[in-house]
C-alpha cells in the first residue's frame, strides 16, 4: 500500500515519531507544522489518503481544518489527536466528522493501526 498520509502537528517530536512509525509501516508520510501549511498543499492540488491532525495549533486549529476539509468532495478520513483529551473535544471531533480520536500520549502501534483502518475505510 503506497498511501499518502499527512501528519499535522506543531510539536516536532510528535511529527518525527509518527513519520518514522508510518514510514516503517510502508506508508508515504508528509509532515506539516501547521494546518495552514497543510491547507496550502491541498489548495495546490495535493491529495492525502488520510490525515492525522492535532487539535490545538497556532493559526488554523485541527477541528477548523477538518470542518473546512469536509466541505470538499470526497474528503479523506481525518484522525484528530489531542493532549487535552476531554469528553467535549472528543464529541466535537466526531461531530465535525473525524474518523477517529487519538488522545496523547498514544501507543505508536495503536496510531499506525488507526491510520491503516482509516485507509481501509477510504
Amino acid at each position: 500500500m503506497n498511501a499518502n498520509v499527512w501528519v499535522i502537528d506543531d510539536d516536532d517530536s510528535i511529527r518525527w515519531v509518527l513519520e518514522r512509525a508510518l514510514d516503517r509501516a510502508g506508508l508515504h508520510v508528509r509532515g506539516f507544522e501547521s494546518a495552514d501549511s497543510a491547507w496550502g498543499a491541498l489548495e495546490a492540488g495535493e491529495r492525502p489518503d488520510t490525515i492525522l491532525a492535532d487539535v490545538r495549533m497556532p493559526g488554523l486549529n485541527g477541528l477548523d481544518f477538518l470542518a473546512r476539509l469536509r466541505e470538499h468532495p470526497d474528503p479523506p478520513p481525518v484522525i484528530i489527536m489531542t493532549a487535552f483529551s476531554d469528553l467535549e473535544s472528543a464529541v466535537s471531533a466526531y461531530q465535525t466528522g473525524a474518523f477517529e480520536y487519538l488522545p496523547k500520549p498514544f501507543d505508536l502501534e495503536e496510531a499506525v493501526g488507526l491510520v491503516q483502518r482509516a485507509l481501509q475505510a477510504r
